[in-house]
């Protein structure tokens, strides 16, 4: 009785919240919402948008990336605006607000705005909305985006529920809209709104299943070679086949495992080439992406000793994942490859740290999901280890003298695993 009577509180709540918000929040119509601010820039680098236009060129981590943005026209002067970009892998115009209540707009509301891409050949572009402090939720629009290049304005609104996750605080955004793009590119925008009661004209993945649900990277990075990769590995395969090669080791990631063999080769033939070892990292995966692959042949084929599995921190970089969601991804890979190669023993490692500090909002949300992994453990096909003490400082800090940009590893870095690894790997192989 006393949860029906907590229910009924906060639904009651929830209406009369609704009964007094505004019907439709204009946060850029013609002009920004009142009190409200235009913000442009880069990752690490953003200002307000003052005059008709702004520039940034100024970011010492991306000198040669130029962001510009500019107050244009759809109807009149001044009544849309502007993103253009190069060499920044990532740029962004956005509405900050005093804080907002999107609550009563949950239900049944919307996002809509009027888009006009002029050029994206080599970019893409993501629509987001901010959940709090530390919290953001986007939609990737790559392949639709460039679709709509040199076709003047078209009309694009979103459910707001594609922007929100179980947990989410929508009490008080101060970013409820962004537009984000990246690679290359220049677009218009206008009209940008929230209502209560719209119309989508747009769908989105459930954010449920998205991480089960096996999908090609179709990010605007990852276009050109990222399917080539995969049939790459596909001739390689067959290659060895033909050949009577064995592959006794193959490695199943994301960039992490990728730079194994892009930039460390002497140190992967070193450590690797007695077992004719096969990379099949991809930059940028996430579990959908593994599980796409691993359904399109590539560990047919091969009858490796072993297989080491590192997936998940693209999940929760990308997406900000739940935890249970990347287990649930990892799991449904584990599974697919225990179905393709039973024979083989599965060594699952911990996904490794990122972020300089231990509080930091990613490595938390990592070591949520490494807490979960050894449960996937049967240790007799499947096995688990976690080596993520030994990148880091006795304080829990990791140095840049092992992973440059706090998620990569550099040559002392894939020593560290190496060392760490081989132990377990020879009982493997055994």
């Amino acid at each position: 009785m006393k949860l029906r009577h907590s229910a009924v509180i906060i639904l009651s709540a929830l209406a009369a919240s609704a009964a007094t918000a505004a019907s439709s929040l204009p946060l850029y119509v013609g002009q920004p919402l009142a009190g409200a601010k235009v913000m442009f820039g880069d990752f690490d680098v953003q200002k307000p948008l003052d005059g008709d236009t702004g520039r940034m060129d100024d970011d010492p981590k991306l000198k040669s990336a130029v962001v510009e943005a500019r107050r244009t026209a759809k109807d009149a002067a001044g009544d849309a605006l502007g993103l253009k970009w190069k060499d920044a892998w990532f740029s962004t115009v956005r509405i900050e607000s005093a804080p907002l209540d999107l609550r009563p707009y949950l239900a049944k509301g919307t996002v809509s705005f009027d888009l006009k891409v002029n050029e994206l050949a080599k970019g893409g572009l993501n629509f987001r909305v901010d959940c709090g402090k530390n919290c953001e939720r986007k939609i990737p629009d790559v392949i639709p985006a460039r679709a709509a290049e040199g076709k003047g304005w078209q009309h694009r609104s979103y459910a707001l529920s594609c922007f929100y996750r179980k947990g989410d605080d929508f009490s008080a955004v101060t970013k409820p809209f962004a537009l984000d793009g990246t690679g290359a590119g220049d677009v218009e925008i206008a009209n940008i709104r929230i209502d209560m009661a719209g119309k989508p004209n747009q769908t989105c993945p459930d954010y449920r299943t998205i991480s089960v649900t096996p999908s090609p990277l179709n990010e605007s990075w990852s276009l050109d070679w990222w399917m080539k990769r995969h049939e790459a590995k596909l001739a390689e395969i067959a290659r060895r086949k033909a050949a009577g090669e064995r592959t006794e080791l193959a490695f199943i990631g994301d960039s992490i495992t990728h730079h194994w063999e892009e930039q460390q080769p002497e140190l992967w033939k070193a450590f690797y080439g007695k077992y004719n070892a096969l990379d099949l990292g991809y930059g940028g995966d996430r579990t959908e992406n593994v599980l796409w692959r691993l359904q399109h042949g590539e560990i047919d084929g091969i009858d490796p000793k072993v297989t080491v599995l590192m997936i998940g921190t693209n999940n929760t970089g990308f997406r900000q994942e739940a935890p249970e969601l990347i287990y649930a991804g990892i799991k449904r890979d584990i599974a697919e490859i225990r179905k393709r190669l039973p024979k083989t023993k599965l060594l699952l490692l911990a996904i490794f740290p990122r972020g300089e500090k231990p509080d930091d909002t990613l490595r938390v949300l990592n070591e949520k999901v490494n807490a979960m992994l050894p449960k996937l453990a049967d240790n007799k096909h499947v096995f688990f280890l976690n080596m993520n003490k030994a990148f880091l400082a006795e304080d829990g800090t990791l140095s840049k003298d092992i992973m440059p940009d706090l998620l990569h590893p550099n040559a002392e870095g894939y020593k560290i695993w190496q060392r760490e690894m081989q132990p377990e790997l020879d009982k493997l192989m055994q």
